[in-house]
């Protein structure tokens, strides 16, 4: 596995405990299909979550400013929309939903993370 595997898949598992503390509960994860994967599938509060994770890592703290949020393009969110939408036709899912983001940011040497929830990206 990649270096750059590795810190995605630990981002989404700092994400999925860091929404768990946020009361969401986990549906599902990484919902995958050729043209588009869902990292997390949460509800909270009778709405379902699409929730796209993003991660980046850091040496120290003070590395030049670079958000993880910043990988989201318009490509990407066009994608997690078909995604989106073939889950919902799967599983006849008719409560209201919305896409969120979780930002990762891990400090290496620190042992560290920071996340951040964004919601309604769409």
């Amino acid at each position: 596995m990649t270096k750059r595997k590795d810190i995605g898949n630990t981002g989404e598992h700092i994400a999925e405990c860091f929404l768990k503390t946020k009361g969401f509960v986990i549906l599902g994860k990484n919902y995958n299909k050729k043209w588009g994967e869902i990292d997390i599938i949460a509800s909270k509060d009778g709405v379902v979550h699409f929730v796209e994770v993003k991660t980046i890592s850091r040496e120290t703290g003070n590395e030049s400013i670079y958000r993880p949020e910043e990988n989201m393009y318009k490509k990407k969110i066009e994608r997690l929309h078909r995604a989106i939408y073939s889950y919902l036709a799967e599983f006849n899912v008719t409560h209201d939903w919305q896409l969120d983001l979780v930002t990762v940011t891990l400090f290496i040497k620190d042992k560290k993370a920071e996340c951040a929830l964004i919601e309604n990206v769409l």
